[in-house]
């Protein structure tokens, strides 16, 4: 009885040393699994700052795609939808400011109102703007980001090319080519890779063919690559 006693005792001791040592592990338990989390979101961060780095550290984009403008072709006519095209360059002075160079085209045809030659055709017109300006990254994440850009230059419009033998004042159309340019918008960009990108720019363009201003607003839709290295 005595030793069985005794071998109780024992069982309980130990079992009292296990619990006593499992409770002053547990704090140490805690701290080691905290600090484990802590590296994990750690590395995580850095591996995301590194990403932007590459992503962002380019000194070239090279870009380009499709798009589509409202453009108002006379004084007295309709605005019209007009399928466009684009491209552009830009070089970089940090991650955030380059300089941006585009060239734009768009078509479509002229709405000439109510006059006796509506009946038999809409004149296609065109419009051609080059432009350059800076551009600014306004936000940089690992899978997209934002920039700002104004451009200003030079616009061209054939009006004339496709009005039957009639002049462009006729149809009530702008009768100059050349006129000054500008364009104000942002650059929406979603990473595929480092160095390639989607992108949508929403964007205003004025101009000033025929001695009048011109308000015109749309989109552009297209990639861009990225290559080089900011020094």
């Amino acid at each position: 009885m005595i030793l069985g006693l005794k071998k109780m005792g024992t069982r309980v001791a130990a079992a009292a040393l296990l619990s006593g040592l499992l409770m002053a592990a547990s704090p140490l338990m805690a701290q080691s699994t905290h600090r484990t989390r802590r590296e994990s979101t750690a590395t995580r961060k850095a591996r995301i700052e590194r990403t932007i780095a590459k992503e962002y550290g380019h000194r070239y984009e090279a870009a380009g795609g499709a798009g589509y403008v409202r453009f108002e072709p006379g004084k007295t006519l309709q605005q019209n939808n007009e399928i466009a095209f684009w491209a552009s360059t830009l070089y970089a002075l940090t991650p955030r400011l380059g300089v941006e160079g585009e060239v734009r085209g768009a078509y479509g045809n002229a709405k000439i109102g109510n006059n006796i030659y509506n009946l038999y055709f809409k004149p296609q017109i065109s419009e051609y703007s080059f432009l350059a300006g800076p551009s600014y990254r306004l936000l940089k994440q690992e899978h997209w980001s934002v920039s700002g850009f104004a451009e200003g230059g030079m616009g061209l419009g054939k009006f004339a090319g496709d009005t039957k033998g009639l002049t462009a004042a006729d149809l009530g159309l702008w009768t100059g080519d050349y006129a000054g340019s500008f364009s104000v918008g942002a650059h929406v960009d979603y990473n595929l890779y480092q160095n390639l990108a989607l992108r949508v720019s929403p964007n205003y363009l004025g101009t000033f063919y025929g001695g009048s201003f011109q308000h015109s607003k749309g989109f552009n839709i297209g990639v861009v690559y990225r290559f080089g290295t900011i020094k």
